[in-house]
């Protein structure tokens, strides 16, 4: 057994890992004790990354070779590297003379590292010669770093996590934090049981497992975040609850903010947020008056098209009250990928360069073009991420090199994304995992290394650096990204730098990183105190110029900023109603979020089958009167429309939202949620239905906006196919699986945990308006092995019902590992809890053909402690018979019973709600 320290591969807290290896296979992970982030403690994601490592996703979900085809339409051709970089040399290079070097657009992640980053900035920019570069995190942080840069002059969150714990008051705005960010929110518990006083406001439409913890919920109406904010500001200067000493003393522009908020009285502001006048006044009092107050906030506030002008609306309420500076206050952004900030760091954005340069500034290019030994690097911005795939849609920029991101699922406004992907002449996607949306639409597929596998360093939300190590080795023929980087670009320097030295002479990823550390020398951000030595022995925060003996934990504490004054800025704004206004015609606002155990994508936790225990399939989320209210039942099918298109899914009940607000995970793309609509055009996941409007300053979608409406929609005939297979198999049936699900008019396709160890099971959903054609049936029978001798079979010919089931093991341990169903409405839909709870069938005998059995058990309740799998159905029978205790003991009963909460603790909030519904039910 071998031990390696490195850092989780998902959200931005950045937590420290310890991987658990045996020669070349990762066997278990554990938190890193050590590690100031995190302490030891790990979320359900971050515990469960080992799975995504295993053989059996390896051999299924990995790609581990180059492949390249010249036409989408035909076979993928697995290559050598040296062949599949020389051809790709010789494409960019015919594509270069044709077109220009702008005709090439990169499309980067937060989730590579720092290292990688640096390697595709100095190839895009200093090499190739195009601006076009840019990241995910343009959806996820752009907002928050224009916001941070008009207000206090450079992108760098001033706090630290142990703020949380000095902190007198935690204003938590546009962030679910109990779900995205797990451990934070564990230091946030931990800081509330040790200070009681401690008061906590969280500021969201939905009431979240976060705004159930909160002193004072904010709930206020979607979009009206910054009328809020300056409401908020009203009440504490007409109160008197300002700094004016700090004020006069360190920031500029305040007097012409001071007008801009006169009009926004707490009772305009409450008419505007649908908020009680007095909840905004308490909140300003709080906020105000605590001796420390610090803001966290994330995508709620970012994904907006005013997402600017909320950023700097909250952090004005600090600058006014002087909660900046000291410990415990600060305005706080969380990052949402692992190294968001790594990204930004070396400038890997359309919008930024290296060390927090601007493109913009010829001073600024020219001090990178002489640290990378470039004559220059092109002298504007570049398109941002949805202006690049616009200008690719308009034929503007002909190819497109993707890494580890997945557009086609990720991007609003599907349509254009999926029509500029297939006009590019030459898409390369360079990623560790297949079957992505994306891969559909590429040239060449690069193997990239992942988690567990790689060398570099990450920074996460408050600034720290971390190392990440390689436990083992990355399988087939995978690199690393930045060598994949560094080894095209060798191959392109003698063409585009005849005679000259190589700007990529790197061997190890820590040369890479020193070339990053020397940009950052005299900057906000310097690290030139830093080595790699150093970061081995422990993560450290910049800060930490040369001669400093650690990282700053805290910025501004001396009252003076990065501005050319050296004062922070305020900055007149206006609250604005968001793009897309709700009608009579689309009278709901859909908003998208995180599931809390599952990212992005799920090209990574989707490998991980008991990562879906908890959502097993997509749901759209109403309040229980909004559905009454439309005359829905639970799991209905509706179709969910908005200007861009179309959706059809399943309702659910959901009274953490308010009225006239729908929510739907971001997860659930064309891999797990598809179909077809009236008129026969392709369904392409959540993000078909959302709107590309963007921040004026900083072009970040609004992703937390569209105008929808729904629509019953009439799909009586229903078909549900399901197998288990052995794991190292278990892609290629999702894959058949889903080739047939995009033919039916609605089809949802999610996996299972396996019937035994070393299995994965996989289920198509799919309804349809007519009998399902015989031909399509046929091809899932063969996808589902139904055909061969010992299938149980039932046919109604007069009715068009049809039965299959395939049982494995023997006698009272059987259990059912293939079947189908076709029918008119729920006709057999029982026979889904026995196979997906790999439930044993003998009880059952013939009853299995039947439409509805006498013994049939209703699902098992949805799991709430995924490390242990324990449901919500023994949650409330324990809670009930411990009704009698006091209530600060009736959780510790039900953890001692039944050790949920005892392991990671993402549960914890849902065992606190689950407390406190089941007792108030009982009651």
């Amino acid at each position: 057994m071998r031990e390696t320290r490195s850092t989780c591969a998902y959200c931005g807290v950045g937590c420290g890992v310890i991987i658990e290896s045996e020669g070349p296979r990762i066997t278990g992970v554990r938190g890193d004790p050590d590690h100031p982030a995190n302490f030891g403690r790990l979320c359900s994601k971050g515990a469960s990354l080992h799975l995504t490592a295993q053989p059996e996703v390896l051999a299924s979900r990995r790609l581990l070779q180059p492949q390249w085809r010249e036409d989408r339409a035909q076979a993928w051709q697995a290559s050598g590297w040296d062949e599949v970089q020389d051809r790709l040399v010789a494409r960019l290079l015919a594509l270069r003379a044709a077109h220009g070097p702008e005709a090439l657009g990169f499309y980067v992640s937060g989730q590579l590292l720092t290292e990688d980053y640096h390697a595709f900035n100095k190839l895009a920019r200093g090499l190739w010669g195009t601006p076009h570069i840019d990241s995910n995190s343009r959806l996820c942080m752009s907002s928050a770093v224009v916001g941070y840069k008009k207000a206090l002059g450079a992108d760098a969150p001033p706090c630290s996590y142990e703020d949380v714990e000095r902190a007198d008051c935690l204003f938590i705005a546009g962030s679910n934090t109990a779900w995205a960010h797990p451990v934070l929110f564990r230091r946030i518990e931990a800081a509330k049981a040790a200070r009681p006083g401690l008061r906590i406001i969280v500021v969201d439409p939905r009431r979240t497992e976060t705004a159930e913890f909160a002193d004072l919920h904010l709930a206020l109406r979607p979009g009206s975040d910054v009328a809020l904010f300056q409401g908020l500001l009203h009440v504490m200067i007409w109160q008197g609850w300002i700094r004016a000493d700090y004020i006069a003393a360190h920031t500029e522009g305040f007097e012409a903010v001071r007008e801009a908020v006169r009009a926004m009285t707490p009772a305009r502001a409450a008419q505007l947020c649908g908020l009680p006048e007095a909840q905004i006044i308490e909140a300003a009092q709080l906020f105000a008056q605590s001796p420390a107050t610090l803001s966290l906030y994330c995508m709620g506030l970012n994904q907006s098209s005013a997402g600017t002008d909320k950023n700097q609306a909250l952090i004005q309420l600090h600058l006014a009250t002087g909660q900046i500076g000291r410990p415990g206050t600060g305005p706080f952004s969380l990052t949402g990928q692992p190294n968001a900030m790594g990204g930004r760091e070396a400038g890997g954005m359309a919008t930024l360069l290296p060390g927090h340069r601007d493109p913009a500034s010829a001073v600024d290019r020219a001090e990178v073009a002489r640290l990378w030994g470039v004559e220059q690097i092109p002298d504007r911005p570049g398109k941002t991420a949805v202006e690049m795939f616009e200008a690719a849609e308009a034929g503007e920029i002909k190819a497109l090199w993707i890494a580890c991101t997945d557009p086609a699922q990720s991007l609003p406004r599907q349509s254009l994304v999926r029509a500029a992907l297939q006009r590019c002449e030459l898409v390369v996607l360079q990623d560790a995992f297949t079957g992505s949306a994306t891969a559909e639409f590429a040239h060449v597929l690069l193997p990239a290394a992942t988690w567990g596998e790689k060398e570099g360093t990450v920074t996460n939300s408050e600034r720290r650096i971390s190392r990440v190590r390689a436990a083992v080795p990355p399988p087939g023929d995978a690199r690393t990204d930045w060598q994949i980087v560094r080894d095209l670009a060798r191959r392109l320097e003698p063409a585009l730098r005849p005679g000259q030295p190589r700007l990529f002479d790197w061997n190890h990823p820590a040369e890479a990183w020193l070339e990053h550390r020397a940009a950052t020398r005299g900057r906000d951000l310097d690290i030139t105190g830093l080595s790699y030595a150093g970061l081995e022995v422990a993560p450290q925060q910049w800060p930490c110029p040369a001669g400093a003996a650690q990282g700053r934990a805290r910025l501004y504490e001396d009252g003076r900023f990065a501005t050319d004054s050296g004062r922070a800025r305020f900055l007149p704004i206006a609250w604005r109603a968001p793009a897309e206004p709700l009608t009579v015609e689309r009278p709901l606002q859909l908003s998208t979020g995180r599931l809390r155990d599952q990212w992005h994508s799920l090209s990574r936790s989707g490998t991980v089958p008991a990562a879906f225990a908890s959502a097993p399939a997509p749901r759209l989320g109403l309040h229980p009167e909004e559905l009454a209210r439309h005359g829905l039942r639970q799991d209905e099918l509706v179709a969910v429309e908005s200007a861009r298109g179309t959706l059809h899914v399943r309702v659910a009940a959901d009274p953490q939202l308010g009225l006239r607000q729908a929510w739907l995970p971001m997860h659930w793309g064309s891999e797990y949620l598809l179909g077809r609509d009236e008129e026969g055009a392709a369904m392409h996941g959540v993000n078909s239905l959302s709107q590309d409007a963007r921040c004026p300053d900083s072009a970040q979608p609004e992703l937390k906006f569209a105008a929808i409406r729904l629509r019953r929609v009439e799909l009586p005939w229903r078909v549900m196919g399901a197998a288990h297979v052995d794991a190292a198999h278990a892609e290629r049936l999702h894959q058949q699986l889903l080739a047939l699900g995009r033919d039916a008019a609605y089809a949802s396709c999610v996996p299972a945990e396996g019937a035994t160890p070393g299995q994965v099971g996989w289920q198509l959903e799919a309804a349809f308006a007519q009998t399902p054609d015989p031909a399509w049936v046929t091809q899932l029978l063969a996808a589902l092995d139904l055909q061969r001798p010992g299938t149980m079979r039932y046919a109604d010919g007069r009715r068009g019902h049809l039965r299959l089931l395939r049982l494995q093991g023997e006698g009272g341990d059987a259990r059912l590992q293939a079947w189908l169903r076709v029918a008119q409405g729920e006709d057999g839909a029982w026979l889904d809890a026995w196979w997906r709870e790999a439930r044993p069938v003998a009880p059952l005998g013939r009853q299995l053909l039947a439409p509805q059995a006498r013994l049939a058990e209703p699902p098992a309740s949805p799991v709430v402690c995924q490390c242990l799998g324990v449901r919500e159905a023994q949650i409330q029978g324990q809670l009930q018979r411990c009704q009698d205790l006091a209530p600060a003991d009736r959780l510790q009963a039900v953890q001692a019973a039944l050790r949920c909460g005892t392991q990671c603790g993402s549960c914890l909030p849902q065992l606190r709600r689950l407390s406190q519904t089941t007792l108030e039910t009982l009651s």
